[in-house]
């Protein structure tokens, strides 16, 4: 046989592993089960599968968003006239003409005695607020907005860690038609800075400090500087959280949450009611290369695209406690916190998910009940690293759902899922962006399970694979690209004269063809569907000529005893380019020779000749953004002797010292 057809053979094998079907109750359960039916009874259809419901959602765009609308129950004052203007304007087509809504009311439409938030921390006591608790203190925190005279269009931003105040104040802001933009305690001065900065906003909500890895970090003098470099904001609302009476007196502005926050016991909120794309949320991109670019999207858009992927593809239930580790700089905190609006209970962590132990998020699954987990592809790798068996070590009964998402996993990181963590639950990877604070490809709990692939694509988004000219691809890598507008993708990029940052973004790869292109390397699978993700396309390497996703070789390498991560990145090298592959060795181990060649042939042998390193180097660490992902493009940039503009963006920055001690080395010889 063929040597490249045997090894295609045994990646599709691999690929293609059955690992999961659901029961035909679970089916029949399922809230797009119910949404089939819904749809089916609206427009005289037949539809009988979810692959049936998405192509109808793609080729009935208008019609799949009208029904969306109705079946999560929007709340606005006056329902939209038209759905969408045209969808030829691409970027630039308008939603829900005609629609007036509040976003925050739309999350806040329970007001019982059901539990809303548990906040959780490494070393802090627990807090909880039930939804009749989070109504009241929304409304107090919006009346002293309005009392400051925060207004409709104004920005408001917080540089706080994932606890209840973050949500309330994104919420009380947002019920006056604020415009929202959070970034996590964690984040560096300067990160903060280039990214809060450039909105000018009116309030900055922010905390005395935060605990990670059981060292308390007392920001007050990072506030204090992100604070003075900030000429817009008229006040500084700070919460107490690791100290009980903080310094804050050097904090321009500033004042204590306590005092700020109305005292009236039950004020009423009064919800503006905005235009379908009045902004929201200002998101930012992850800012490793240059100053991150400002990503405005609309109420209605990330309302409507959030509880799709909730209720439809999550499967989010009132009786449901969900949790995700994040940050407040990361698009799943608000994804996160969406959940809201399904009456559901949300368990907010802030700290690290490895601390004490590698345990300890599986001991919080326990504990508190949680029926749907989020995490990332790193989370993943690391407990695989650490030999962690969460199934015969804790009570994970309750556990349903697990969602993953941050960057692509490896087979044998779904592999391990089912055989460590649970044989029975729904493992759902997910994908799409904080351009569009969604997914383009992501799961449904009545669909089968497959290794390394996530399930489908996601509802109304068109999503194809091209070629390196634009044709449509099946079963071969090709760029992810998307050939319609949707709802939750940027309305406009803040201060972007004639959307030329915008275009230049997304639409200019592809000159001839009218199509966002993400950035992402991806197969669609004709025989199950699926979506196989290899990284970003900006970081795809291309020795002698062919195209290799990074994922392929860290899905190799990291399943090594020997190794804890890795960094594959493309060196142009005497009219070429050469890979150099980094590694981060697991404790008690040494880069060898022989281990060097162990790679190699584990390379050779179960991807392909094209994906060995011609160097192989022992990094300390491994660059990773605040979200999980690894930063190829920064090592990238080192290594040619480019910048690396905002280190504040990296969750460990000082990794990136190694990187450029050796740059002199690695370019000796070069061509």
């Amino acid at each position: 046989m063929n040597f490249y057809f045997q090894k295609l053979v045994e990646v599709v094998e691999k690929l293609g592993k059955l690992l999961w079907e659901p029961s035909k109750e679970i089916v029949e359960q399922a809230n797009v089960t119910r949404f089939i039916d819904f749809v089916n009874r609206e427009y005289g259809l037949e539809i009988d599968s979810y692959a049936q419901l998405y192509d109808w959602s793609v080729e009935n765009i208008p019609d799949f968003w009208a029904a969306v609308w109705d079946f999560v129950e929007i709340k606005a004052s006056r329902k939209f006239d038209k759905v969408v203007d045209d969808l030829t304007k691409f970027p630039g087509a308008k939603w829900f003409l005609g629609a007036k809504l509040n976003f925050a009311e739309n999350l806040l439409r329970y007001k019982d005695n059901k539990l809303a938030f548990k906040s959780l921390g490494e070393n802090q006591k627990s807090a909880s607020m039930s939804y009749k608790e989070v109504y009241k203190t929304v409304a107090r925190m919006a009346k002293s907005l309005r009392e400051l005279g925060v207004k409709p269009g104004d920005r408001v931003c917080a540089l706080m860690p994932n606890i209840i105040q973050t949500p309330i104040a994104m919420l009380a802001a947002t019920s006056i038609g604020a415009v929202w933009s959070s970034c996590g305690a964690e984040l560096g001065t300067q990160a903060a800075l280039d990214r809060l900065g450039q909105i000018e906003p009116k309030v900055l909500f922010t905390v005395d400090g935060h605990i990670y890895k059981g060292v308390t970090y007392n920001i007050l003098s990072k506030a204090q500087e992100v604070a003075e470099g900030i000429p817009s904001l008229e006040k500084v609302i700070v919460t107490k959280y690791v100290e009980d009476n903080p310094d804050i007196s050097k904090i321009p502005k500033s004042v204590y949450w306590d005092d700020f926050i109305s005292p009236e016991k039950e004020p009423k909120i009064q919800f503006e009611q905005l235009p379908a794309d009045h902004p929201l949320f200002i998101m930012f991109s992850s800012g490793t290369t240059g100053k991150p670019k400002c990503m405005v999207q609309g109420a209605a858009g990330v309302l409507i695209n959030h509880l799709k992927e909730l209720i439809l593809n999550t499967d989010l239930k009132r009786e449901d406690t969900i949790m995700y580790i994040t940050s407040c700089s990361w698009m799943m905190w608000n994804w996160l916190i969406s959940s809201l609006a399904t009456g559901a209970t949300i368990v907010l962590f802030d700290g690290n998910p490895n601390y004490p132990d590698a345990g300890a998020m599986w001991k919080m699954i326990q504990d508190e009940k949680i029926t749907i987990f989020g995490c990332s592809a790193s989370y993943i790798n690391y407990q695989r690293s650490q030999g962690v068996k969460p199934g015969r070590d804790y009570d994970l009964s309750t556990l349903r759902e697990i969602s993953q998402t941050g960057s692509a996993l490896s087979a044998e990181g779904f592999e391990w899922v089912y055989r460590e963590v649970k044989k029975d639950l729904h493992f759902n990877s997910i994908s799409g962006g904080t351009d569009i604070n969604g997914c383009f490809a992501c799961g449904s709990p009545t669909l089968p399970v497959y290794a390394g692939e996530l399930q489908y694509r996601a509802l109304g988004m068109k999503v194809k694979a091209y070629d390196e000219n634009g044709n449509e691809v099946y079963d071969k890598q090709g760029e992810l690209v998307c050939e319609a507008p949707a709802p939750s993708m940027p309305i406009y990029f803040f201060k972007d004269t004639n959307n030329e940052k915008y275009r230049a973004a997304y639409f200019e790869f592809y000159p001839h063809k009218n199509v966002w292109r993400h950035g992402d390397y991806i197969v669609i699978h004709s025989d199950t569907g699926g979506v196989t993700f290899y990284g970003r396309s900006d970081a795809v390497l291309k020795p002698s000529g062919v195209r290799i996703g990074t994922a392929e070789i860290y899905s190799v390498v990291e399943d090594m005893e020997e190794i804890a991560d890795s960094l594959a990145i493309g060196q142009s090298w005497k009219g070429d380019q050469r890979i150099i592959l980094f590694v981060k060795l697991a404790p008690g181990y040494e880069l060898t020779e022989d281990l060097k060649n162990k790679i190699r042939k584990n390379l050779r042998e179960k991807a392909s000749p094209q994906h060995n390193p011609a160097l192989i180097l022992e990094a300390p660490d491994i660059p990773y953004t605040f979200s999980g992902k690894k930063v190829e493009i920064a090592v990238s940039n080192i290594i040619h002797g480019k910048p690396v503009t905002n280190r504040g963006a990296l969750i460990n920055p000082e990794s990136l010292d190694y990187f450029e001690k050796i740059l002199p080395e690695l370019q000796k010889e070069k061509g």
